[in-house]
């Protein structure tokens, strides 16, 4: 997938092993990029499954956004119960609940993602409507 992408959004849990997955994910995208798909872009470190009340995962965000910084997005995806049960109806989270925390970390993600490649804001309409439908 990664000799065939554009960029990449490198998800992160909130918990301890994933710092370690980081990293060699990290080094297999260098390697790609490197030696079939250069123009393979890292869009950001997202931060997901985030418990505000575990020490643990706010250790990690801090750890995640000290070490790689403008690397990783603003929007943190919260751990939600909502999130979980969407694809067990074969739905989005937006069609699931689109007003639980899950459904608003995302569409502000998409936000940030827009934001930071600067489209226009016709095309964040159109993204806008298309997550509703």
């Amino acid at each position: 997938a990664l000799a065939a992408a554009d960029s990449v959004i490198i998800p992160v849990q909130c918990e301890y092993f994933a710092l370690e997955g980081l990293g060699k994910l990290l080094n297999t995208i260098k390697i790609v990029q490197t030696r079939i798909n250069p123009d393979l872009d890292i869009e950001g470190i997202l931060l997901t499954m985030y418990d505000s009340r575990l020490r643990l995962a706010k250790q990690v965000v801090e750890e995640v956004r000290t070490h790689f910084q403008q690397m990783v997005f603003n929007t943190i995806i919260h751990r939600n119960t909502r999130l979980g049960e969407a694809p067990s109806f074969g739905e989005t989270i937006i069609m699931h609940d689109a007003d639980s925390t899950g459904a608003i970390n995302y569409l502000n993600l998409a936000r940030e993602i827009l934001q930071k490649n600067h489209l226009t804001k016709t095309a964040h309409n159109e993204i806008s409507t298309d997550f509703l439908n």
